[in-house]
């Protein structure tokens, strides 16, 4: 036998194993919502390093942050068609098409971490099974801070929000100004600080985060601390591109996953209060709500908790008495 071949072959079997295993790793980009600095990022970031290092490679995932690849409107559609394998998004901007979707963003269900928990526990396995129907499988989710008011000037009543412009995010958010007074105008997050410099808005609802996240002190001058909903981004994958991987894989991504759910809901809970006193130390009035405005907030929540469990029907009021 020729020397020379004889321990090649070895080294080229050697070679193909390798090959082989590089050609079945599954390279993912997950498209996340926020900027690198937001939390809910920071999850999904250590959410993909831990999938690479738990798979061994066999999954690894690159993050795209700040919507660079898909805007919030488009996220679940790129992940329904495998435009991208993994998705980030606010998961109530799709209470249009399933009132499942919106359970977190009416207003005073779950004014806090443990109620909200609780609340996504109750609606969680409705929610997947709504995706699943749609070729997507739930991973995991963030909570936001709770949602509170920004505003350019004082307000002592809700009839000082009767005709003002006001952000809106999701058609709960929209419905929440309407009852308001107020008129709403659908406006991302990014896009804020440019909406208050235009004129195009005035005020908004929105958590501590995004007003840091945006700078809202060089815009706004009152933050309301009414805590009135905590809402949800969720992580969700391709359900095909999830079914090609191994058994093993898909248990280590479920693991990832679970992981980054419990990593998640304690950031928000930790990094609440640093928020609001980021707002506070950059120069935002921060407070409560006057008393006039939380006894209407009151009616208001009543009123689209009401409207809300009309269009869930029964698998909403299963989802309310099981949050209780």
């Amino acid at each position: 036998m020729n020397p020379i071949r004889r321990y090649t072959l070895p080294a080229m079997a050697a070679l193909a194993l390798c090959a082989t295993t590089a050609q079945a790793a599954e390279r993912w980009n997950l498209s996340a919502e926020q900027p690198d600095g937001n939390y809910i990022t920071v999850t999904a970031r250590e959410f993909a390093e831990d999938v690479n290092k738990a798979t061994k490679g066999e999954v690894e995932i690159k993050v795209h942050s700040n919507s660079v690849l898909f805007k919030r409107q488009e996220v679940k559609r790129a992940v329904q068609t495998g435009q991208v394998q993994v998705g980030d998004m606010l998961i109530s901007f799709l209470g249009n098409e399933d009132p499942i979707y919106e359970v977190d963003a009416v207003p005073l269900l779950a004014r806090d971490f443990d109620a909200a928990w609780k609340l996504w526990q109750a609606s969680r396995e409705k929610l997947s099974a709504r995706l699943e129907k749609q070729g997507i499988k739930l991973l995991y989710s963030v909570p936001w801070p709770p949602q509170s008011i920004y505003t350019k000037k004082p307000v002592a009543s809700m009839a000082d929000f009767k005709g003002m412009k006001f952000r809106a995010y999701n058609a709960a958010t929209a419905r929440l100004a309407e009852l308001m007074g107020a008129v709403p105008a659908t406006v991302n997050s990014g896009d804020v600080p440019q909406a208050f410099g235009t004129g195009l808005i005035e005020a908004m609802i929105t958590s501590p985060a995004t007003g840091v996240d945006t700078q809202a002190w060089d815009f706004s001058k009152y933050y309301y601390d009414v805590k009135a909903f905590i809402p949800k981004n969720v992580t969700m994958v391709n359900a095909r591109a999830f079914a090609k991987l191994s058994p093993d894989a898909q248990k280590a991504v479920l693991a990832a996953a679970e992981r980054a759910e419990k990593r998640g809901w304690e950031l928000a809970r930790t990094k609440t209060d640093d928020l609001v006193a980021t707002l506070k130390k950059n120069g935002m009035e921060v407070g409560p709500a006057p008393a006039a405005v939380e006894a209407e907030l009151g009616k208001i929540g009543a009123t689209m908790a009401e409207e809300w469990l009309k269009k869930a029907g029964a698998d909403g009021k299963a989802v309310l008495d099981a949050a209780k």
